[in-house]
């Protein structure tokens, strides 16, 4: 596993180490079933506080990317069944504001677009 804090980035640390381990879920890079490190060992790899790490985790757990086995430790989850089903019900509690706001579905389509941009620039 491979993460690299940049400070002078904008993003917090935390949103950091979330994007890139969830990344590398996806991607396949972290496998089903691959351990992470303590929260404490990874913050001092990084040089971050532990807290920082630890609310990271929690993200990547409730995402459904990772989850905490006591003991065991931290795994990497079966995260793209997870991941899809959170996409897609994000997605139909969208819809359905916007058909409430009164919205057409050109005008939902478009906030959904400027959103994306606005968000992988």
């Amino acid at each position: 596993m491979t993460l690299k804090i940049r400070i002078d980035d904008g993003t917090p640390p935390y949103e950091q180490v979330r994007a890139q381990i969830s990344e590398q879920a996806r991607s396949g890079a972290l496998p089903v079933g691959y351990r992470l490190p303590t929260v404490r060992g990874l913050a001092e790899t990084l040089g971050l506080a532990a807290n920082t790490v630890a609310k990271a985790y929690r993200a990547l757990e409730a995402d459904g990317v990772i989850e905490t086995r006591g003991r065991n430790g931290t795994l990497i989850a079966a995260a793209g069944a997870a991941a899809e089903r959170e996409l897609a019900s994000a997605a139909q509690e969208f819809a359905a504001r916007a058909r409430r706001l009164g919205c057409s579905e050109e005008e939902a389509v478009a906030a959904v677009r400027d959103a994306l941009r606005a968000v992988y620039r």
